[in-house]
């Protein structure tokens, strides 16, 4: 029975664990309660330890079991020496000596690339890895770190094609290296957009909907040149981490600290046009890598791959006829790239299947014991009635919450740690986005059935929650809580695959004739997706949900009945 193990070390903890062609896969801030389990100090690595330990007494084996152990390289190229063996020594060390001994280093694009070309179903793909930056590409200052990489991808082969690497440009006191990464590019322009205190990134493209693009759109556009070849430089310091030089544009500076103070008719306008800018150069980069490799797939991940509306623009204007995003296309996905590869290509063991869910972490585990709290009151033996309660109540547009089986991994809660609503009120967005304490401006996710869902949106959907479609608009006003100011939706598709929220989803557009149901992450504002039942039942409470399900467990506010809910006939459309 062969086992094999990924893990990341860097921000986004991780661990991923494939024993018998099962995955297993956690992050390490489901335990922290620290969202992307960052460390206080630049360059102090953890180890993945509550992770690592669920996956392995999960699969019911030891340390000593594990064939091999992978692990993406972070570490920037220093000016002189060498830095391989120490950053592998340093990892080693933070893990038991079994796993240590074993471990060894892949480059960070390669483990983002994988994690979505071996789980795609692909044979042949290009792969496309964007974000704020990788592993080392050299020991010369000018080589910099992984930016922008494009692959060439089969079963037998991870080839290369293609690295934007940074320019030298003069500078006022000598030369200047210029940053080619995109994710700081974006970054760097949501920080002087959305005020502190949010996600910044997720904010900036969601403000963006209510923009002209075309207002700011020469002076940033100015800032990043698309050269020959899929080349992309990005004037200095905007393709780097400063995130302090202020940005001039029509003799008004945008800092960080100014962004509170901006006109909200400005930062709209500045998100729209910055969107646009990004959007483009990740396309220009796309359609050399079609050129290039003449394959019909391309398989996208990294940070910058977050951005859903982005991804929706890629799969129309790429060249490509199909787009796949990685489940888990952030850092933490490069564990279960790492776990792949070992698998794949060292092993040699047979692809696996492209999954329909990523319910590959913990169980919620058993309720806790005694009374609950704020009069909130347990029903339970529903047995079969629990899928058409449940359903009655999100008729009836009441606000639920949704734990069972395996916890999502990734970032986006995508039906095993939800709160769910029915889509046909604005006003329930605007009483989730209060109840997390969001901007009202940023959207809310549909989940629909993946059969239907061409008849409610137009463009193809992901089962991870990574594409932004088109609501079709004779179906926007049955659902206009899930559709956002522009138009567009993020969908996630639900297949008969899934296995935590397809019942109920079926359940529901039997009473309501709507396949789409509202779906936002069970967890607090700047805090991780919650883990645990006992953290569901909490949370339930505080935020001051209608009703919660923990697994076959109903549990109710005071406020709410559930004799009518019972009785519910099938087929009424209470929309």
């Amino acid at each position: 029975m062969p086992a094999v193990l990924g893990l990341n070390f860097h921000h986004d903890t991780s661990a991923c664990l494939i024993v018998d062609g099962r995955i297993y896969a956690a992050e390490e801030e489901r335990w922290s309660g620290v969202k992307h389990n960052r460390t206080t100090r630049k360059g102090v690595l953890t180890a993945p330890t509550h992770a690592l330990d669920w996956c392995l007494r999960s699969a019911g084996i030891t340390v000593d079991d594990i064939d091999h152990v992978w692990t993406p390289s972070m570490r920037p190229s220093p000016r002189h020496g060498s830095w391989a063996s120490t950053e592998q020594d340093e990892l080693a060390a933070l893990l038991p000596g079994a796993l240590g001994q074993r471990l060894k280093l892949i480059s960070h694009h390669t483990a983002h690339v994988l994690s979505g070309y071996l789980l795609s179903g692909e044979e042949h793909a290009a792969g496309l890895v964007i974000d704020a930056g990788g592993s080392a590409l050299g020991m010369d200052i000018a080589s910099g770190r992984e930016r922008i990489t494009g692959y060439d991808l089969t079963p037998d082969s991870i080839d290369r094609v293609h690295q934007v690497t940074p320019a030298i440009a003069p500078g006022p006191s000598g030369p200047v290296r210029a940053h080619p990464s995109l994710g700081h590019f974006y970054r760097n322009l949501a920080l002087r957009v959305i005020p502190p205190g949010n996600e910044v990134e997720g904010s900036m493209m969601a403000l963006a909907a209510f923009g002209d693009p075309d207002r700011y759109y020469k002076e940033l556009r100015d800032l990043v040149h698309l050269g020959a070849n899929g080349d992309v430089h990005i004037a200095a310091p905007w393709g780097s981490y400063d995130a302090e030089t202020p940005l001039g544009i029509e003799g008004a500076f945008w800092t960080a600290r100014s962004a509170d103070s901006k006109p909200l008719d400005a930062r709209v306008d500045l998100a729209a046009a910055a969107q646009r800018v990004f959007a483009e150069a990740v396309i220009h980069v796309a359609r050399h890598l079609r050129h290039i490799t003449t394959v019909r797939t391309l398989v996208f991940s990294g940070g910058c791959s977050l951005n859903s509306h982005l991804n929706g623009t890629l799969a129309e204007q790429s060249g490509f006829e199909n787009l796949f995003v990685a489940p888990a296309p952030h850092d933490a996905g490069t564990a279960v790239g790492a776990a792949l590869y070992a698998w794949n290509y060292v092993l040699g063991q047979p692809l696996l299947p492209s999954p329909e869910d990523a319910d590959w972490g913990p169980l919620p585990g058993p309720l806790p014991d005694g009374a609950l709290s704020g009069g909130y009151r347990s029903v339970s033996g529903l047995g079969e009635r629990l899928i058409p309660t449940v359903a009655a109540l999100l008729a009836d547009h009441h606000v639920v919450g949704w734990v069972r089986g395996g916890m999502e991994f990734g970032p986006r809660a995508l039906g095993h740690r939800s709160i769910l609503a029915h889509p046909g009120k604005a006003a329930t967005k605007t009483r989730l986005n209060a109840l997390k304490q969001r901007a009202d401006y940023r959207p809310l996710a549909p989940l629909a059935l993946a059969e239907e869902a061409n008849a409610w949106f137009l463009g193809d959907g992901d089962p991870f929650m990574n594409r932004v479609v088109r609501a079709r608009h004779c179906k926007s006003d049955r659902m206009p809580a899930a559709v956002h100011h522009d138009g567009t939706a993020r969908l996630q598709t639900v297949s008969r695959g899934h296995s935590g929220v397809r019942p109920l989803l079926e359940e529901f557009h039997r009473l309501t004739g709507v396949p789409v149901l509202l779906n936002t992450s069970l967890n607090f504002k700047g805090t991780p997706i919650l883990r645990t039942s006992e953290q569901a039942v909490a949370a339930a409470v505080e935020l001051g949900l209608d009703a919660l399900v923990v697994e076959d467990t109903l549990i109710l506010a005071p406020h709410v009945r559930i004799d009518t809910a019972l009785t519910t006939s099938y087929g009424t459309d209470r929309t």
